[in-house]
């Protein structure tokens, strides 16, 4: 009786797993490394989705009466209408007028928060003394505020008069108590007098009224808001954004390198192997088996490399999210959320990479013939394949087109394009690896066979394996690139925005602010000029390709003659001297480009509060990257800022005394002075 003999494509994987560790050490070290790439965006993703934050200030309060502090741009029409969001630079506040609609539902609180400096150079959170109902807040001594000019100051003791500097100026106010937290307290209608926007309330709470009911007073006016979405931290959604951003975006390139670098070491691990199946070929092993094996070598490997690389991942997504709280891009409430979702999604993607890697691999030494199998695997393949060729030539044509693109255009395209190059010559790469590795052996091949012998011999074996040869440097070429490219856009946008200010920046110092509006305005007198930077979002595009773009700005105080001895803008059309004028704003070339607009045009703007304004342009300027991307007239910003005040002073000639820390003029160049996108919102604690 003949025995059949059944051939274990399992065991024979397990035994080259043991006795051959190495031939399986660089897939291991790149599924490890993708998993744990992979996993951490996908940590980042997930906290972006889920990210929120508790009520703090509002904890106590039933209902909470607040504008929307999203900018909201409505797409289309019919069934295809869709809206585009994006958050304001500053705080949306609602129209005070509805505290008399309110009234009759129940106790309406009005509540302002806006900063204020004290003699020792102190930023203290002021608010009205109604605030305490909502906001507990014992007094440790004295009395509440009950008229003008009375304060209520956090700590245990201290003077009887102090003065502070508030949005609304310099003030001398009476202390008629001390609570037990930091912080200053006047009364409601004093508090917004001094917030700088009277006529808006940053929320209003109501106590003993039913949200339903609240809603139909406002009609649309503001937000109703309860439970967590009391929370009202203005940076949460821009949280969200950075963090799905990451995760999603850059996320999904990280993804596609890694998952491509992965898949290249695993087909350059079969490949190296090639005779040995050839060998199993030709003694009688099937093709079945030939691919069993692959794929249970793959199962044996991505799972432990997958959970041993879920670690790192989540230390990496740890780091990451600690960075971007350091930095303030995401609110300090905002906790990092670890699921199993990203992590099995990891290794499963990690696993799928391996199995479709080693399938593809495997397919020539498993279709061959067992006659042949010995013969083929001597020498590679050298004609092209039909398929990955075409679409090689298909994505270097792609990324060329799109390399045209992007040196013809500017600002936001631009860039777009520039990712769209890096992608398709990537892809281009992966595809065409085989005949770009012959080429390079062939080119570089020929100092080498000037060497000698075994320089000969290395470039014969290098241009005869060229497709092992693509196997091996293809993933190093998609890391570089991608690596590259991110650094690079990164570290060219900060050298234009230093030769910009080098450029442009003709002050001799540069005077943070800090002291009262009295001293400014006694500079600004004097010929300096005074920069009030915050941000402005602006509808680029046009027809249905618009969306918000969030532009850097200064408001201007002083005599516009003076600002051409500080700043030299670099203007190609327009006169600055029209910017005195309400309504008007000097926007750069890039923004100009971006929104189809020029001199004598009107441009859609936000303010910072979120205001729809359309103001006329009256200049165009070129150095906006280093100096802010729309330059208008301080008295159009007021009231639209939490701050009220003027951030930096520019100097020509010697500083003034009392006005803080001078950043002078180094020998050889302009004051140093920091990014103009580098703007930083007063955020009131505890919201």
């Amino acid at each position: 009786m003949a025995l059949r003999l059944r051939p274990r494509s399992n065991g024979l994987a397990r035994a080259v797993l043991r006795f051959r560790p190495a031939a399986f050490a660089g897939t291991f070290v790149a599924l490890f490394l993708a998993v744990a790439i992979v996993s951490a965006c996908g940590i980042l993703l997930e906290t972006g989705a889920r990210a929120s934050t508790p009520p703090t200030r509002y904890a106590a309060a039933p209902v909470v009466v607040a504008a929307d502090q999203q900018a909201r741009l409505r797409m289309g029409s019919g069934d295809g209408a869709y809206e585009v969001t994006a958050p304001l630079p500053d705080r949306a506040r609602v129209d005070a007028a509805l505290l008399e609609r309110l009234a009759p539902l129940g106790r309406a609180v009005p509540d302002v928060v806006f900063p204020v400096r004290d003699g020792a150079g102190r930023t203290l959170d002021a608010s009205g003394w109604g605030s305490t109902a909502f906001s507990p807040t014992e007094l440790r001594s004295g009395r509440a505020p009950a008229g003008p000019g009375e304060v209520v100051l956090g700590g245990a003791d201290g003077p009887d008069r102090v003065t502070l500097d508030t949005p609304a100026g310099a003030r001398e106010f009476r202390v008629v108590g001390h609570a037990d937290r930091a912080g200053a307290w006047f009364t409601d209608t004093e508090a917004r007098t001094l917030s700088g926007h009277p006529d808006g309330l940053d929320a209003i709470v109501l106590f003993g009224a039913d949200a339903q009911q609240a809603r139909a007073a406002v009609d649309g006016r503001a937000q109703v808001l309860t439970g967590d979405a009391r929370a009202l931290d203005a940076r949460l959604t821009g949280a969200k954004e950075v963090l799905t951003g990451l995760g999603g975006s850059f996320g999904g390139i990280a993804t596609l390198v890694a998952v491509f670098t992965a898949a290249g070491t695993v087909a350059l691990s079969v490949g190296q192997r090639s005779r040995e199946f050839a060998l199993l070929r030709a003694v009688g092993a099937t093709p079945r088996q030939i691919r069993r094996t692959v794929a249970t070598e793959a199962l044996l490997v991505a799972p432990l490399a997958g959970a041993l690389g879920c670690v790192p991942g989540i230390v990496l997504a740890s780091w990451w999210f600690g960075q971007l709280k350091a930095k303030g891009a995401v609110p300090a409430g905002v906790d990092l959320a670890v699921s199993w979702i990203p992590l099995v999604s990891a290794v499963g993607l990690a696993l799928a990479a391996a199995l479709i890697a080693g399938w593809a691999a495997s397919r020539r030494p498993a279709r061959i013939r067992p006659g042949l199998a010995l013969a083929s695997a001597a020498v590679e393949r050298l004609r092209p394949g039909w398929i990955r060729t075409p679409l090689g030539l298909a994505a270097l044509a792609g990324g060329a087109a799109c390399a045209t693109l992007a040196a013809t255009s500017s600002g936001p395209d631009a860039a777009n394009a520039a990712l769209g190059v890096v992608m398709l010559f990537m892809l281009a790469v992966a595809l065409l690896g085989p005949l770009i590795a012959r080429a390079c052996a062939s080119l570089l091949g020929l100092p080498l066979r000037a060497a000698g012998a075994p320089g000969a011999l290395a470039a014969a074996n290098s241009r005869t394996n060229a497709r092992r040869l693509a196997s091996a440097i293809t993933p190093i070429v998609l890391a570089m690139a991608f690596s590259s490219t991110l650094v690079f856009l990164h570290t060219s946008e900060d050298r234009a925005v230093r030769q910009q200010q080098q450029s442009g920046l003709l002050a001799d110092h540069v005077i943070p602010l800090t002291a009262d509006g009295t001293s400014v305005d006694r500079a600004v007198a004097g010929g300096a000029v005074a920069l009030t930077r915050t941000s402005v979002l602006a509808v680029v595009g046009s027809g249905g390709d618009r969306s918000f773009h969030t532009a850097s700005a200064q408001g201007v105080t002083g005599d516009l003659g003076n600002l051409a001895a500080v700043q030299d803008l670099g203007v190609r059309s327009g006169d600055l001297s029209r910017l005195a004028a309400p309504g008007t704003v000097a926007i750069d070339r890039t923004l100009a480009e971006a929104t189809h607009t020029g001199t004598g045009d009107r441009i859609a703007l936000r303010m910072p509060d979120g205001t729809p304004v359309t103001p006329e342009i009256v200049a165009v300027y070129t150095r906006g990257l280093g100096l802010g991307e729309v330059t208008l007239p301080a008295a159009d910003l007021a009231g639209r800022t939490t701050a009220g005040r003027p951030t930096e002073l520019l100097v020509r000639g010697p500083a003034p005394e009392g006005l803080g820390p001078v950043l002078s003029a180094a020998p050889s160049g302009p004051a140093s002075v920091p990014s103009p996108t580098e703007v930083r919102v007063f955020q009131p604690s505890g919201v």
